[in-house]
């Protein structure tokens, strides 16, 4: 009977110390070893890098990928003319912006930059170094629609069957329906 008591005694102060430990923040579990940081990424240029693309029209290079309808390429946020894709905390945004990662991955891509800007972002026409345009790659995806206003229609034809249904906050941000305080 006194070594039942003692173990249960035991226990009792068992889990008295671990759960004081978990309350100063400590976790239960052992530890995750953490290697060294290798092939670390660089960090996005802020929006305080940003600067205005003055005289060129085309600006080529490796891209940082901020959205699913933004890159950034020598320091220039640019957006891509003519779609609109979701934003990263809507559904699907996480999706397009991962494929756009996969689409520019090691390329060179090319932006023909149009007079407008929008939210202190270049809007352009962008490319991939065989010629194929980004955004009708993600339009073909079903990871964007085309954004008839600004692009005359030249991405509709892409569209997969009932995409403005999958990304309906998009289709109804377009339309001036979205209110971003109603549904995030």
């Amino acid at each position: 009977m006194e070594v039942i008591a003692v173990l249960a005694l035991l226990a009792v102060f068992a889990f008295a110390a671990r759960s004081k430990k978990t309350r100063r923040g400590a976790s239960p579990g052992p530890r995750p070893q953490s290697g060294p940081l290798v092939n670390r990424k660089p960090a996005p240029p802020r929006p305080g890098d940003y600067k205005e693309p003055q005289t060129a029209r085309k600006l080529k290079g490796k891209c940082w990928v901020i959205d699913g309808d933004t890159i950034v390429i020598e320091r220039v946020h640019i957006r891509i003319a003519g779609i609109d894709a979701p934003e990263l905390n809507h559904p699907w945004g996480r999706n397009s912006k991962s494929a756009l990662i996969k689409l520019c991955k090691g390329q060179v891509i090319t932006a023909e930059l149009h007079p407008e800007s929008t939210y202190d972002r270049a809007v352009g026409t962008c490319l991939l170094p065989d010629g194929q345009d980004l955004a009708a790659e993600l339009v073909k995806m079903g990871l964007a629609i085309d954004w008839p206003k600004f692009s005359g229609g030249k991405y509709s034809h892409l569209e997969p069957a009932g995409i403005r249904k999958k990304l309906w906050r998009a289709d109804a941000k377009q339309k001036g329906r979205y209110d971003a305080r109603r549904h995030g």
